[in-house]
């Protein structure tokens, strides 16, 4: 149930944001609850379940699509996965894939919980390695009523070979040292999330410090530099979300970046065309820009149609 602190008044003002929290794997997650105009016990409406990606948090450029969304008459809970952002769980920053989609299941029951939502129509949205979650979880959850995946991370294999290949080995060789630090009782060894062509970082495109650091000064943010535990270096390369579409029966929207350099396009487009009842949608721009400005609006734009087609208010 919504916790009892203040209500948080959002743009545009029928808009009201509630901090909320629900268990998940013994941890405490950490939610936005955007409650749109309307919306009782008597009247549930939709609600859009949305998480970040790779080291992300949700201050990061997510609130402006909840409030677009929430405008439209959806209901949104946007939550921060257990040992990120304002929710539990040690050690800090740690990026594992199946903690991560257990989380995505408990913010989903929770929705279903609250008295405001329709518990038949939920949906789910995930960007960049969210977006892959979104993928399983609706693969995996036959009550989902929809599902969004946007600039989405879907294929191991391909984003790795994305990599140079000393990086690759340099951040495997990190891994491996985490992985015995951790069953040694040590403090993790970490790896930068994101850093400039040749460090050694999970995300080092051309476009993607600039990319990163651009949602973090939009959101006003200070300037994080995210050292996460280097063991997610050998999830990363089996993890293949996309296989998946072909078991999600629910309609879902692919939001494509053309010029992708995390998460290439070539791969996701693949994978999109085998989900039953997929619908894609291409924009001509990369990974990071489709939070922001010009590209934002079409992306949000997009988004909400699908909904109001698929899960009308």
């Amino acid at each position: 149930m919504p916790s009892e602190n203040p209500v948080t008044a959002v743009a545009p003002a029928a808009i009201e944001r509630t901090d909320v929290r629900f268990r998940s794997g013994g941890e405490t997650c950490h939610a936005w609850f955007y409650r749109p105009q309307g919306a009782s016990r008597s009247r549930p409406v939709p609600m859009v379940v949305m998480a970040h990606g790779l080291g992300g948090i949700k201050q990061m450029c997510l609130a402006p699509f909840a409030e677009r969304f929430c405008a439209a008459g959806y209901a949104c809970l946007v939550f921060d996965y257990r040992y990120f952002g304002d929710s539990g769980g040690e050690p800090r920053e740690l990026l594992d894939i199946p903690s991560q989609l257990e989380d995505w299941r408990a913010a989903v029951a929770f929705a279903r919980t609250l008295p405001e939502v329709d518990p038949a129509r939920v949906i789910v949205w995930g960007t960049s390695f969210g977006g892959g979650h979104a993928i399983v979880t609706a693969a995996d959850d036959s009550r989902i009523a929809a599902a969004i995946a946007q600039c989405l991370f879907t294929d191991g294999p391909a984003s790795v070979l994305a990599i140079p290949w000393l990086t690759n080995l340099k951040i495997t060789a990190l891994a491996l040292r985490d992985r015995m630090a951790e069953k040694l009782g040590l403090a993790p060894v970490r790896v930068p999330t994101v850093g400039q062509p040749g460090e050694t970082a999970l995300m080092t495109a051309v476009d993607a410090l600039d990319g990163y650091y651009a949602l973090v000064r939009a959101s006003g943010l200070p300037d994080i530099h995210l050292h996460v535990p280097a063991r997610i270096g050998l999830q990363i390369p089996l993890h293949r979300p996309g296989l998946r579409a072909k078991d999600v029966k629910c309609p879902i929207l692919f939001s494509v970046c053309e010029h992708d350099s995390v998460a290439p396009a070539k791969a996701t487009l693949r994978h999109a065309t085998r989900a039953p009842k997929g619908e894609v949608k291409r924009y001509d721009t990369g990974h990071f820009e489709i939070y922001l400005g010009a590209w934002f609006e079409r992306n949000v734009t997009d988004q909400i149609a699908f909904l109001r087609k698929h899960v009308p208010v």
